[in-house]
């Protein structure tokens, strides 16, 4: 992960809190608007160049820094368009990789190679996965392998214009919502949130704060044990001495999804993508490790009998699905 990056996730907190301290900020985030703007009308007038796919181009983003859930709604988008009879392709940046080439995301790879999320993606729907940090490059190369490929995923991506896309997806978190309102580097704000009205869908995480958008909510129902598979469902849960961790955008939406499960425990918060070793867990040999599967596929190398992860699937309103299906069929079709 980049500097800058990590920069801006270090003022994570005080985007979303009532600190005065990002309106010193607010000359920097003019800055920000400025060249934002420009660039996008570098690329809307051909000045820069963007390249338009053979095939229909999904892009499921955010217009804030940190995490939404754009990584398990392009997971169930994926096999629900995969179900429908498409054969969907699926590209990432990569966060946290290694390297700046192109890569193909498979059963063997290593998270330091391909990033974490990557991994998740070709887990859970073992489709062609590429990563670069060039969208259209990393889309290139998957086509021309996978001749069969009739849509391609970008998780993530919303302000990559060098990719061209035929539907553009808002994924918000409906506990943080926008925060402070302001535009990195004083808030969060990737872009204008007049962009929402350009988008052709929102999907609201957790809670609706923007009419006309879709509900997604997380599912799960069971711990399973990251060194032997052992599964426990949550309502049989008899695990003492539990302390969660979380190296993900927001931290605070996994540790209360545990507390609404009923699980009592102490936390750790790490950086998201945050690459975890054998050192961090030293003081916590005689505790239940529980963590997000975004972190466990960081932590198989040397998981322990006492690591425990929490796998989550999408439950989103059915009316999304079935907006999706029709749009991509006006564009096949249209």
């Amino acid at each position: 992960m980049n500097k800058a990056l990590r920069i801006i996730e270090s003022f994570s907190r005080l985007h979303y809190s009532k600190s005065l301290f990002p309106l010193f900020l607010l000359p920097l985030s003019v800055i920000f608007f400025l060249i934002s703007l420009i660039r996008k009308y570098l690329y809307k007038y051909n000045f820069l160049k963007s390249f338009k796919l053979r095939i229909p181009v999904i892009v499921v983003g955010n217009i804030t820094s940190g995490g939404t859930g754009k990584t398990p709604l392009v997971i169930h988008l994926a096999n629900t368009l995969k179900k429908n009879g498409y054969h969907p392709g699926i590209i990432s940046r990569g966060y946290g990789a290694k390297g700046n080439g192109i890569s193909e995301v498979n059963q063997k790879s290593n998270v330091e190679n391909v990033g974490d999320e990557p991994i998740l993606i070709q887990k859970h729907t073992r489709l062609p996965v590429f990563i670069s940090k060039d969208r259209v490059l990393a889309a290139q190369a998957l086509l021309k392998k996978y001749k069969k490929i009739d849509v391609i995923l970008s998780d993530d991506g919303l302000q990559h214009y060098r990719l061209k896309r035929d539907i553009e997806i808002i994924v918000i978190d409906g506990a943080r919502g926008f925060g402070n309102g302001y535009l990195l580097p004083a808030g969060p704000l990737r872009e204008s949130k007049r962009k929402l009205k350009a988008v052709d869908a929102i999907v609201c995480n957790g809670k609706k704060v923007i009419d006309d958008s879709y509900l997604m909510k997380y599912k799960s129902d069971s711990l399973i044990n990251l060194k032997t598979k052992k599964k426990i469902p949550l309502n049989k849960l008899r695990l003492n001495n539990l302390h969660a961790i979380a190296g993900i955008g927001n931290p605070d939406r996994f540790f209360n999804y545990l507390k609404v499960s009923g699980m009592v425990f102490g936390s750790s918060s790490y950086q998201d993508h945050y690459r975890f070793t054998k050192k961090d867990f030293k003081v916590m040999n005689d505790k239940n490790i529980i963590m997000t599967e975004k972190d466990a596929v960081k932590c198989e190398k040397f998981a322990r009998d006492n690591f425990w992860y929490l796998p989550v699937v999408v439950e989103i309103d059915s009316k999304f699905t079935d907006f999706i299906l029709n749009k991509m069929k006006n564009i096949i079709h249209g």
